[in-house]
């Protein structure tokens, strides 16, 4: 059976969830392969990351600077980075990620809401059914 495309999946933490549609692409994939998975959050800045337990390369369309709200994946970090505003390294108001990062998709509400996870909250990630 082939995986659904677009992938869903819910990011939860004790203050909150998100939902976010994930494109077709080899790291969403093995992100998908791993779910559901617990970790540990980590803030800088505006944005929220947290290890995955997955190892991939970084893709051709790598980006370090990303719009509010993109569900990335840190191949330095083996982690997923979802910004929702400045972080240490932004010139203005940019999203500026800390090394360029495999984008995956887009949360699927109000990337505001990341602002109610603290450093070192467990987050689970899990598939979402259609």
């Amino acid at each position: 059976m082939q995986t659904p495309t677009p992938l869903r999946i819910r990011i939860s933490w004790p203050a909150g969830h998100v939902t976010a549609s994930l494109d077709d692409t080899p790291t969403s994939q093995a992100l998908a392969k791993a779910l559901p998975f617990v970790s540990t959050a980590r803030t800088w800045g505006q944005e929220v990351y947290f290890d995955t337990g997955v190892s991939v390369s970084r893709e051709t369309g790598a980006r370090e600077v990303v719009e509010p709200g993109t569900v990335a994946f840190w191949t330095d970090g083996d982690a997923l980075a979802l910004p929702y505003g400045p972080t240490p390294i932004s010139q203005d108001d940019e999203c500026r990620l800390a090394s360029p990062c495999n984008v995956l998709g887009r949360l699927d509400s109000d990337p505001g809401l990341l602002a109610t996870v603290r450093d070192g909250d467990p987050v689970r990630v899990e598939r979402l059914e259609a």
